[in-house]
């Protein structure tokens, strides 16, 4: 709840910033399953002595250190465990965050999957030693070497939370209770006018999701590759839902305030705002479709650059241990990392609200990714739309 106070003014690009997103971002062609050659870069072999000092560049709520509210601090006790003394740089989009790691003042960086292979491309985060994390081997396995995360089976980092983009309702006005995303992009009288999206180009992935399950002739295999045809399709899906729409929502707070006055009454949403729109006494309930959904996974990455690498290590232990993360995914409202967290939780019911071990709802998620040219799914007779095509779109689909 503390949360949505927090992120009043950065929640709308928490996690899916608008990044660049184009083919130059790649690194290049190769064998590849990830589609480009990372730099050749040594993993640390060794911790040393803490150097002490730690440049953190995270998401707003990932590095709290009491100032924010004084009950809320897991970088303390870090400090005085390690001697590393924090200084915590708080960025509010991916863009943002693969800039200024390129300036090498970072030691570690949170990165979602829109930022975490373009910093790897760039070789401005270095292979990670997995034996030196003690606490990665406690992670849950279906968060380790993913396709965010690994290239061709090198980690570059150590997963930290995840989630998934619900389908949010209110309980008295949308009856039966709906399962599919068809309440959204198809026409329903009693939602016209009162269908709420979420505001960015990301957005568009919502739409190819749904027609990879529900128009398979259109060969989508990876919403976040899509080549002209299918770019197409999902496009005109969207300028149709525009009709039903009353407000792309781009504030966490608007959207609970819409659904409490019900002037949205369906649409994209996440747990944590869900929770927030219950406990101030909105009538909605949230789902995750048949469909599945899109969704997001954190990871910790090092800097290449970084002059404070024992600390740094030090840190990505820290964070995945069970009571720091318990602290980090009950804050920021998502699923730890971490088994062991859920005994730490002040709400014991937490880690079932977030589904915290469910490896099956976890594969229903497809999570954040950056679309470039080279087609995400493996296709490679075809070219993919990149980032600016979806940005271009989602103007034109916005009016």
């Amino acid at each position: 709840m503390k949360l949505a106070r927090v992120l009043a003014g950065t929640a709308a690009v928490v996690l899916l910033a608008a990044a660049c997103g184009t083919s130059d971002d790649s690194g290049g062609s190769s064998d590849s399953a990830a589609g480009f050659t990372p730099p050749k870069l040594e993993a640390l072999k060794k911790l040393g002595t803490p150097e002490g000092a730690l440049n953190v560049l995270a998401w707003a709520g990932y590095a709290e250190d009491g100032s924010n509210d004084p009950k809320v601090d897991w970088v303390t006790p870090y400090e005085k465990a390690t001697g590393c003394q924090v200084n915590v740089k708080v960025f509010g989009t991916s863009d943002e965050a693969v800039s200024l790691m390129k300036t090498g003042q970072y030691d570690v960086v949170s990165a979602s999957g829109d930022a975490s292979l373009r910093l790897i491309a760039a070789g401005d985060v270095e292979p990670v030693t997995t034996d030196l994390v003690p606490n990665y081997a406690d992670l849950f396995p279906f968060l380790k070497d993913q396709k965010w995360n690994s290239v061709d089976g090198v980690s570059y980092g150590v997963p930290h939370g995840w989630g998934a983009n619900l389908l949010m309702y209110r309980t008295d006005v949308v009856t039966p209770a709906p399962t599919s995303w068809s309440a959204v992009f198809e026409d329903n009288a009693a939602t016209k006018g009162k269908v709420t999206a979420y505001d960015s180009p990301i957005y568009i992935a919502d739409a190819a999701l749904y027609l990879m399950k529900t128009k398979p002739d259109l060969g989508i295999k990876n919403p976040y590759a899509l080549d002209d045809k299918q770019f197409e399709a999902a496009v005109d899906l969207l300028k149709k839902q525009k009709a039903n729409v009353g407000e792309y929502w781009s504030d966490y707070l608007k959207e609970v305030s819409a659904f409490k006055s019900g002037d949205s009454v369906i649409g994209t949403t996440w747990q944590v705002i869900a929770n927030v729109a219950k406990a101030e006494g909105a009538k909605v309930d949230a789902v995750l479709p048949t469909e599945g959904a899109t969704g997001w996974s954190d990871t910790w990455m090092v800097g290449t650059k970084s002059k404070h690498k024992t600390c740094a290590y030090k840190w990505l232990d820290h964070i995945v241990s069970p009571k720091a993360n318990a602290q980090v995914a009950e804050y920021f409202g998502e699923s730890p990392a971490n088994p062991k967290a859920c005994e730490f939780t002040a709400d014991k019911t937490h880690c079932d609200t977030y589904h915290a071990g469910d490896a099956e709802y976890a594969k229903q998620i497809w999570y954040w990714s950056t679309p470039i040219t080279q087609c995400l799914d493996g296709r490679t007779d075809v070219k993919c739309k990149d980032y600016s095509a979806w940005t271009q779109a989602w103007t034109e689909i916005k009016g």
